[in-house]
């Protein structure tokens, strides 16, 4: 076999294994390493070592030998390298900042005076207490980007009470999981900070360009849920006065300032530092750390047991995102070394795509892996397959990273493996069916398709903002 055609099988035998079960961030370890053994194999260099051994060498001296040159392979300085690489990156930095964050927040007993606050605001709007959900689902979601934890955290208090309202079961899933994607997409999102590191593409410019496409999402999402609530009224019953009392304004305003403003202060004040150049995004991520603790202390809700929960949640998810880079690095580095990346790239220029063609592909195979992996996974070890294309088709690298993050709120929603769906799910009361969650969830699906075909048809909405702040 030619080197070429080892690095395709080293590509299929990793998909293979990811399918089995495979632990990912091990297998590509695993994979570079032995792969890349034979891709950096020098008999002389490895084997000059017994140059110094005479009759006289005894059974250790012959196996100290023996392991010395076993291990004088450039795969294994490579794979150190590749290592110290990804723990001294910059840009990573601020994701455990920004978990820390998310997970002190998550803990601060905020959502359940926010949604409150936003049910009894929106009373008067067709669909309010799902617009409630929804917009309480994109803040929460943008403080914390950990999907499992604002769709489970929004299933045991919102979903209750939309089927006490009599809300359609199918639409009022729909809404919690829909919503609890979308940091994936809106600064400051953690997803971005990953294909920040992957692909060498400015953090600050990647946040001013996601922050429109996240709102005109959103805008899609609301539309959906106030337009499908005039159109059809039993799925979403307006609330009795018993339900939704009258507030005085007075009282709604001091609601308003006490739980809705704490959050978005914080949320606007991590995002703007970033955006108009006062703070790193390391440092703005530091910053949403201790504003989150102050949050916390001032709802009363942290406790010693909070804090230690938050530090190993933060850290478990920083390891994992840590050894799937150093995994993804090897990895890529033995495939390119073989010619891997130079077949790919020959095989796609003879399809004589266009731009917009290669675009299509290129998000709907990302679309397809969205299916068994999660977005993390993609945006480490399938995404810099496609980087090296981008200057061949004149793409650029941040209009294609919001299309990849526009694409991932599709991994969690697309059936048979959404796993919003199952997040919610396994907290929601037994009578919700999954199959009503599958249902709930599709026309969300369809906004997120219609919001990529916008950002296709006008790329000014991704460009607008980085363009303004920063220049072409």
């Amino acid at each position: 076999m030619t080197d070429p055609q080892i690095a395709l099988l080293m590509l299929g035998l990793f998909i293979v294994f990811v399918f089995l079960g495979f632990p990912i961030a091990f297998t590509l370890m695993a994979m570079g390493i032995g792969f890349g053994y034979y891709a950096y194999f020098d008999a002389r260099r490895q084997w000059r070592s017994f140059d110094r051994l005479d009759e006289t060498a005894s059974t250790w001296d012959t196996w100290s030998t023996w392991f010395e040159g076993f291990v004088n392979n450039r795969i294994f300085d490579l794979f150190v390298n590749q290592t110290y690489t990804v723990m001294s990156n910059e840009v990573l930095t601020a994701v455990p900042l920004f978990l820390f964050m998310g997970y002190i927040v998550e803990r601060a007993n905020i959502v359940d005076r926010l949604f409150s606050t936003l049910n009894i605001a929106s009373k008067d709007l067709p669909g309010s207490m799902g617009v409630a959900a929804l917009i309480t689902c994109a803040l929460f979601a943008t403080a914390t980007g950990i999907v499992g934890a604002v769709v489970t955290l929004m299933g045991l208090l919102a979903l209750p009470q939309m089927l006490k309202a009599r809300y359609n079961p199918s639409f009022a899933s729909g809404i919690i999981c829909a919503g609890g994607t979308l940091g994936i997409l809106i600064p400051p999102s953690i997803m971005l900070i990953v294909y920040a590191a992957a692909s060498g593409v400015s953090i600050v410019r990647l946040y001013a360009a996601a922050l429109l496409p996240g709102l005109v999402l959103v805008g899609l999402y609301l539309t959906y849920v106030i337009g499908r609530s005039i159109l059809q009224p039993s799925v979403a019953p307006r609330p009795s006065k018993d339900e939704v009392p009258d507030m005085p304004l007075g009282k709604l305003w001091m609601m308003i300032v006490t739980s809705f403003l704490p959050l978005a202060f914080l949320i606007l004040a991590v995002l703007g530092s970033i955006l108009f150049g006062l703070a790193t995004p390391t440092e703005a991520a530091s910053i949403g750390a201790l504003g989150g603790i102050f949050l916390a202390f001032v709802y009363r809700a942290m406790t010693w047991q909070r804090l230690r929960e938050s530090v190993y949640l933060t850290v478990r998810t920083t390891a994992m995102v840590c050894w799937l880079f150093v995994g993804s690095y090897v990895f890529s580095a033995v495939f390119s070394y073989l010619g891997g990346e130079h077949v790919i790239s020959e095989f796609v220029q003879s399809l004589n795509l266009s731009p917009l063609m290669f675009l299509i592909l290129a998000q709907l195979i990302i679309f397809l892996l969205g299916w068994p992996l999660e977005w993390s996974e993609i945006i480490i070890i399938f995404v810099p397959i496609f980087l090296p294309l981008l200057a061949i088709f004149e793409v650029d690298p941040l209009f294609f990273g919001i299309l990849v993050a526009l694409n991932l709120q599709t991994s969690f929603l697309t059936p048979p493996m959404a796993m919003s769906a199952y997040y919610l799910k396994g907290i929601a009361p037994p009578e919700v069916r999954l199959t009503q969650i599958f249902s709930g969830v599709m026309p969300f699906l369809f906004c997120v398709f219609v919001a990529m075909i916008l950002m296709y048809v006008f790329p000014q909405v991704v460009f607008y903002l980085p363009e303004l702040f920063y220049g072409r």
